[in-house]
């Protein structure tokens, strides 16, 4: 008999011509569980895909993601407009500046010194879409997910190799719109909390949340069988099988299937009697 919980698998890779450091999207997840632990408590999940056309995207898009698994893990309010999710917002613009300015010290004392154009750039800020989830064991049994997002980043419910959920996109003709965005200089938190679109829904044993960035969210949403790229999907179950994972989106990309972008992939296997 399987004991009832949840198993968690991240999967992270850089686009083509990148390294893993230069990647720009990030995933976060609160508690960091193993990917072999039965996670039986809540889950909080950040994501973010930062903004290639802005300064420091990468940097913001971890920061923002870290910063909205902790929030969902303390505080469950945070997935609805109103004030919890402005709080939320508050906090993580207040983190940019320190960074910042540890950031541009550091440049300088490494004898490299911002460019004259980085800096015209720092003016605008840094941009990132985000997606944060939270996961909560139901006492009479199953899940229950709540989810915040601004911008294209996405989660999937499947069940039986089919979407029940897909959210915020619904459809694939719907990428590759300008999307919303979160900003680091972005003060007005109400406007941020209007902005974002807030889901929920329920899991049972068998079901899986996949949470993407948008090149892979582009992908699955466009296949004509979801269970059979689900079952590709699959094939990968840890950290141990990330040169597995970026071979495979190199062959996507060959292929013409999959755009050549950072990708990330938080998969939530839902175990139960």
């Amino acid at each position: 008999m399987t004991s009832s919980g949840l198993y968690v698998t991240q999967l992270l890779a850089p686009k083509n011509g990148s390294t893993e450091a230069e990647c720009e999207d990030a995933a976060h997840v609160v508690p960091a569980p193993r990917f072999d632990e039965l996670v039986d408590a809540p889950l909080a999940v950040g994501m973010s895909d930062g903004a290639t056309e802005s300064v420091l995207a990468k940097d913001w898009a971890h920061l923002l993601a870290q910063s909205a698994a902790q929030h969902a893990g303390e505080d469950e309010h945070v997935f609805r407009s109103g004030p919890s999710f402005e709080s939320f917002a508050r906090n993580t613009v207040s983190l940019w500046k320190p960074w910042l300015e540890k950031y541009i010290e550091g440049r300088a004392a490494e004898g490299n010194p911002l460019k004259w154009y980085e800096q015209a750039k720092l003016a605008s800020g840094a941009s990132a879409t985000l997606l944060m989830l939270r996961m909560d064991p139901v006492p009479e049994g199953g899940w229950r997910w709540r989810c915040a997002a601004l911008g294209d980043s996405c989660l999937f419910h499947v069940r039986d190799g089919k979407i029940l959920r897909s959210f915020p996109v619904e459809d694939a003709d719907e990428f590759g719109v300008t999307p919303r965005l979160f900003n680091s200089l972005n003060h007005d938190s109400a406007l941020l909390s209007a902005r974002t679109l807030f889901a929920e829904g329920s899991c049972e044993a068998g079901d899986r949340l996949l949470l993407m960035t948008d090149a892979l969210a582009h992908w699955f949403l466009s296949a004509a069988d979801h269970a059979s790229v689900l079952g590709e999907l699959s094939d990968f179950s840890g950290p141990h099988d990330g040169p597995r994972f970026s071979d495979w989106l190199q062959r996507l990309r060959s292929e013409g299937a999959l755009h050549n972008d950072d990708v990330a992939v938080v998969r939530i296997d839902v175990e139960g009697q």
